[in-house]
């Protein structure tokens, strides 16, 4: 049977998050972090989410059939295999460069206030282009991530599990839903806001008879309250206001927002 149902994961809080945070509240232009966006790992609390997941996959019913994929990224991998650990299942889950966070280019590991303090023109390309659009120099926009998540579905979606689990960053699960949910640009980009996935969070879409998707559960975290581990959203880099409305937020170095 085709894939009917798919969970998408948001990693545990990673240590990158945290520095990221601290550094766009302490009005920094530079996260200090001495690893490269795929070596990131959880924190401790991400580590403790990441174990939280196992109930959540429990009732899920996430078996030895389900397809099973992570980002290649570290802090993700580290989810995975914590979380299919803690729900019995031993087994590995394949990673797909596909599902990797999004390539800021030369904004990687800049505030909010280090992109205005060194690239003023990006900032005001940005707000002509619009966030869905805009692709940092040496970076993607959201529409190149789309790309390549086409190409990852349609290989999911030709296979013989009904149910599949991904495991990824927080830009990767708008982008699947818009892909699979058929939204539109302005769709994706309120979901950002309005539909945030925190850390550790699960986000459920289901086929209908129909072929259609549509999300049952968005962002759910109650498996970490259940189990008494503090439930985290790092929002990201506040967006330049554009006609006095602020957008959604942006990933910080891909570490804030991912």
């Amino acid at each position: 049977m085709r894939l009917q149902r798919l969970i998408l994961i948001r990693h545990g809080e990673s240590v990158g998050n945290e520095a990221a945070s601290a550094a766009e509240f302490s009005g920094d232009e530079v996260i200090d972090l001495p690893f490269r966006d795929a070596d990131t790992p959880l924190s401790p609390t991400g580590e403790a989410q990441a174990e939280a997941l196992g109930a959540a996959l429990r009732e899920l019913g996430v078996g030895l059939e389900t397809a099973v994929w992570t980002s290649p990224y570290r802090r993700a991998v580290q989810t995975a295999a914590r979380a299919l650990e803690a729900a019995g299942l031993e087994r590995p889950a394949a990673a797909d460069e596909r599902l990797r966070d999004r390539e800021l280019g030369i904004l990687d590991h800049l505030t909010s206030h280090g992109v205005l303090a060194r690239y003023p023109s990006e900032t005001e390309r940005r707000a002509h282009l619009g966030k869905f659009f805009y692709r940092p120099p040496g970076g993607e926009s959201w529409a190149d991530v789309a790309l390549r998540l086409r190409s990852f579905l349609t290989e999911a979606r030709g296979g013989s599990a009904e149910t599949g689990a991904v495991f990824a960053h927080e830009a990767i699960i708008h982008l699947l839903r818009y892909v699979l949910e058929g939204w539109d640009e302005h769709q994706v980009l309120a979901a950002a806001v309005e539909a945030p996935a925190p850390n550790a969070s699960v986000t459920l879409l289901e086929r209908g008879a129909e072929g259609t998707w549509s999300a049952s559960v968005v962002g759910d975290v109650s498996h970490l309250r259940a189990q008494g581990v503090e439930a985290t959203l790092h929002a990201g880099r506040p967006d330049p206001r554009v006609d006095g409305a602020a957008e959604a937020g942006e990933e910080v170095s891909h570490v804030s927002a991912e």
